[in-house]
């Protein structure tokens, strides 16, 4: 770690094998855990936590006080856990009182120029292609795939092992499992190809397929779909998931399939 041409606060808490590249700045009240690199130019600021084995790739921003007027200098902090790959120019804010923290789970890949808004939580597996960017407030859950140049309005919620489209413009809650796209983004099928590799069997598949067509291809609104899922279909921890996450969206979910394009 001793690295002559990098700043590191002295009362930063970093493990005996981070290593430093270059020029990297090291604010005070940070805290990297062992086996991390942090490459040149890295700025890591006030209130970052970073667990073990993180690669922070050139020109990264951590811990940015957030970009919202109404932060008035609380003691936020981010917390970023394992074996992320964070790379160039990724900017990730501090939270502010409305949850005081911004959080990014494990085994991330956050492509560079990835931005990550005060707030946000990020769960673990996930992947945010070159230029995804994230308003405040927004959940992305557990093997979500953001495409490139993906821009998410703030709290929005993406749910688990969902696809966007590179390049859309996402304005309302995308439920688990679904692939979303066109403009404005819509339903275009669950991803099953995802799934497949992930372990989920062919009767899991069919099972999630037949209650998104309940959902986006039968003309119900949200509150038919739910009544027809519940009758229709036997508990199943996935059908359980999709209703549990329609009950509890907050900016309403996407559309169904759309006559455009």
């Amino acid at each position: 770690m001793n690295q002559p041409l990098a700043y590191v606060h002295p009362q930063a808490k970093i493990a005996k094998n981070v290593v430093i590249e270059p020029f990297v700045t090291i604010d005070k009240n940070v805290e990297i855990g062992e086996g991390t690199w942090i490459g040149s130019n890295v700025t890591i600021m006030e209130g970052a936590r970073i667990g073990k084995n993180n690669k922070i790739f050139p020109g990264a921003v951590i811990s940015a006080v957030p970009q919202d007027l109404k932060f008035e200098g609380e003691e936020s902090i981010v917390r970023i856990g394992d074996n992320n790959i964070i790379r160039e120019f990724v900017t990730i804010n501090r939270g502010t009182k409305a949850s005081m923290e911004t959080v990014v789970g494990n085994n991330n890949l956050l492509m560079a120029y990835v931005h990550i808004a005060h707030d946000c939580i990020v769960g673990n597996n996930c992947i945010l292609a070159n230029a995804a960017q994230l308003a405040g407030h927004i959940t992305i859950e557990d093997f979500a795939i953001i495409g490139g140049m993906v821009a998410v309005h703030q709290f929005v919620t993406i749910g688990a092992h969902s696809m966007i489209s590179g390049g859309s413009l996402v304005r309302k809650d995308v439920p688990p499992f679904c692939k979303a796209g066109r403009e404005p983004v819509s339903y275009v099928g669950i991803n099953s190809i995802g799934l497949r590799r992930r372990g989920y069997s062919a009767e899991q598949i069919n099972e999630i397929q037949t209650i998104y067509r309940i959902l986006f291809q039968q003309k119900n609104n949200v509150s038919q779909a739910i009544s027809l899922i519940e009758t229709e279909m036997p508990a199943t921890r996935e059908r359980d998931e999709i209703i549990s996450f329609l009950v509890n969206s907050k900016r309403g979910v996407m559309k169904g399939y759309s006559s455009n394009g």
